[in-house]
């Protein structure tokens, strides 16, 4: 059977939440297919892994660790789903939202990007990152005629084929500016839905950096310019 859904869950250091979050992520009955990217992780990540017995899940694993966007773009080619969400492998992001994000992509054009400011979850005590998060938005919507409110969600849901279909470059943390700038230069209407959000701390290993914020400013607005 062909899965609807696809999950996409790159990793790197993560075992202290990764469990959990797996266990909530197949939870999910739309959900048929799992693709787990070990980037590099040096913690236990992998032994856990390996001792995973649900024929849902399937792990790709890399030697070192080389960035969300590479983990994401390694899993791609694998993926069987008519649709596919990216899951971050930390518990800020529920995935029960998973349903109403498939409802509303099945009457989109492709896309669908999980809202945090759409209910005001944001979780505004990170003002700085919050108020970054912002700023893109405001970037994206100027530089590509969108009328998004949250372009650094981490839940973006896509029909797998135009995901694969934007030939994405990224390596890092600039896999959303990337696929945000592509959607725009193509003037695909981005649907978005409320989602709720719960942030870590730096101490509980959030990986966010301010030097991430810069370059998602500078994807953005490269590729309003570039292919």
């Amino acid at each position: 059977m062909v899965p609807i859904i696809s999950v996409v869950i790159p990793t790197y250091n993560e075992l202290a939440t990764l469990p959990v979050l797996l266990s909530r992520v197949l939870a999910i009955p739309s959900v048929q297919e799992v693709l787990v990217v070990d980037d590099g992780s040096t913690d236990r990540t992998g032994d856990y892994l390996k001792s995973l017995k649900d024929n849902r899940v399937s792990v790709i694993r890399h030697d070192s660790n080389r960035g969300k966007g590479a983990a994401i773009r390694a899993a791609l080619p694998h993926v069987r789903g008519q649709y596919v969400i990216i899951q971050d492998a930390d518990l800020e992001y529920n995935p029960q939202e998973y349903t109403a994000m498939l409802d509303a992509v099945r009457e989109s054009e492709g896309v669908v990007y999980g809202s945090r400011n759409l209910n005001g979850s944001t979780g505004r005590s990170y003002y700085r990152y919050w108020l970054g998060g912002v700023a893109l938005s405001y970037l994206a919507n100027w530089l590509y005629g969108l009328r998004i409110t949250d372009e650094a969600t981490g839940y973006k849901l896509f029909r797998t084929s135009l995901l694969r279909d934007l030939n994405l470059r990224c390596i890092g943390f600039e896999f959303c500016p990337e696929v945000t700038a592509k959607l725009g230069r193509r003037g695909i209407h981005i649907k978005e839905v409320p989602i709720t959000y719960v942030p870590r701390s730096f101490a509980q290993g959030k990986k966010i950096r301010i030097k991430d914020g810069l370059s998602a400013i500078w994807t953005l607005i490269r590729y309003r310019f570039t292919s």
